[in-house]
């Protein structure tokens, strides 16, 4: 069954036709570290991480390169604020997404570069690029990349040259002229930027064309050359980077020489009330706020389950309801394991998924379908344990958690443990689910007694209930 993912620059699903069989090369573009981040933020690398873990299930070894920019206008500019050395301050925060990313259980990287440690690697590029005439040095320490000398720039978002917009080249408006007086055309962009007065020494390095530092585009070139070849599988991000800066990496890597990218992979958006979130709007949900008021597993969910290509609208009941689901997932996965016992991580490993899941992820990684699927096996496996069928209730527990585990969502991984102080929480949530499951069968039998008997001990035991659709829930009373 063959893997097909959308293609931006072709605007069409493709088959995944690797440049070396049975292995699979993946570049995204990870954060710039100028400060913490928002859910909007973590769209993206929880996105490709379940496309790498669909991957690797699939029998294919996957590369997997996520950059760090850890040198840029904003970087210095909030350092600077700060009143701390700008390195001091990309390190702090390229921590803090660290510490994201392992919160909502995204695999680590094959190898995750910064873009300060590929200084060399970008200077060779610039000598290729200037001995092709794809670009020229001006003042001391600029280069800029020559669009018109490269007949296919605009590619990639299938704009004109005429119909575009020029890019703002991050300068304060007292140095915009002076900046577009050096350019051959107000289109070209920097690969190489001169310190600006007032800036630490520290942030520049010399080059034959003068000191200075990397321009946004040119990193992420470097970077996937040393890291993925001079062609590789997959190149992605979030939405908003596909012009100018994945437009201008394309340009540049393929004026080169370089094939570049086979295929082109962009995250939509998170947004609220229609607008994508972003810090300089002031409506970004900082991963740590979210992180307080919900378990990473339900933010992860939250972000898992709609498509990666769709905008994801934060409401203000998105984490009250992918918490509903996740207790529903995870509390048939418990009883079901106190039940039948444990299953071991390697079984879930090798457990091949239903078919119509398989379909659904390799269909450009179809994540609401496939949710689909596992909630029809969740229904069959509370429906075996009802009726006591071990042997099919074994069956429906090893394909919930392999499906989930295809989301990095399986209960059972350690990832999602409870922590030592959440165990009376943990607890109370198999007693109350365990005793809501029997009056489910109760009523069911039509043995209302029964059934208003439990109800009756669980609103003397301080819990309320309530009955939906979607089956009963619980909360404490009062809370």
């Amino acid at each position: 069954m063959n893997i097909r993912l959308y293609d931006t620059a072709t605007r069409e699903v493709r088959d995944l036709d690797p440049v070396n069989p049975g292995e699979v090369s993946v570049y995204l573009c990870g954060a710039t570290v100028q400060s913490a981040p928002h859910v909007g933020h973590l769209r993206p690398a929880v996105a490709f991480d379940v496309l790498r873990r669909w991957l690797t299930r699939q029998g294919l070894r996957v590369t997997f390169i996520r950059n760090v920019t850890d040198i840029d206008d904003k970087i210095l500019a909030k350092a600077a604020a700060a009143g701390v050395d700008w390195w001091a301050h990309a390190g702090r925060y390229e921590r803090v997404f660290t510490r994201a990313y392992d919160a909502l259980g995204v695999l680590p990287p094959t190898y995750e570069p910064r873009a300060t440690g590929h200084v060399p690697e970008m200077v060779a590029l610039m000598r290729e690029l200037i001995d092709a005439g794809h670009a020229y040095a001006t003042t001391e320490g600029n280069v800029w990349f020559d669009v018109r000398s490269w007949p296919s720039y605009g590619e990639l978002t299938r704009q004109k040259l005429e119909d575009l917009g020029v890019e703002d080249d991050d300068v304060p408006p007292s140095e915009a002229d002076a900046v577009s007086a050096q350019k051959r055309d107000p289109h070209d962009f920097a690969l190489w930027k001169a310190p600006r007065p007032g800036e630490p020494e520290t942030a520049s390095w010399d080059t034959p064309w003068g000191r200075g530092r990397p321009g946004w585009h040119l990193e992420c070139s470097a970077m996937a050359r040393r890291y993925l070849g001079t062609e590789f599988d997959i190149h992605g991000g979030g939405l908003d980077l596909r012009f100018p800066h994945h437009e201008n990496e394309q340009a540049q890597s393929r004026a080169a020489g370089d094939a570049f990218a086979r295929s082109w992979m962009h995250v939509a958006w998170v947004t609220q009330q229609g607008t994508k979130m972003s810090k300089s709007l002031g409506n970004g949900l900082l991963v740590s706020d979210l992180l307080e008021r919900a378990p990473a597993a339900v933010v992860r969910y939250a972000l898992v389950s709609v498509h990666y290509r769709s905008m994801l609208e934060w409401a203000p009941d998105t984490l009250d309801e992918a918490h509903a689901t996740w207790d529903r997932l995870t509390g048939f996965v418990s009883r079901a394991t106190e039940a039948l016992g444990n299953v071991s991580a390697d079984e879930i490993a090798k457990t091949d998924v239903p078919e119509d899941f398989a379909t659904a992820m390799n269909d450009d990684l179809n994540t609401p379908a496939a949710f689909a699927v596992v909630h029809e096996h969740l229904r069959a496996g509370n429906s075996a344990l009802a009726a006591g069928d071990d042997a099919a209730a074994r069956t429906e527990l090893v394909a919930v958690r392999a499906m989930l585990d295809v989301f990095g969502l399986d209960p059972l991984d350690p990832q999602w443990a409870a922590p030592a102080g959440d165990q009376h929480q943990a607890a109370l949530d198999a007693l109350v689910t365990a005793e809501l499951e029997a009056r489910v069968a109760a009523r069911a039998a039509k043995d209302w007694a029964t059934a208003d008997a439990i109800r009756d001990r669980l609103t003397a035991a301080g819990i309320e209930v309530q009955d939906s659709a979607d089956g009963a829930r619980w909360s404490l009373a009062g809370s």
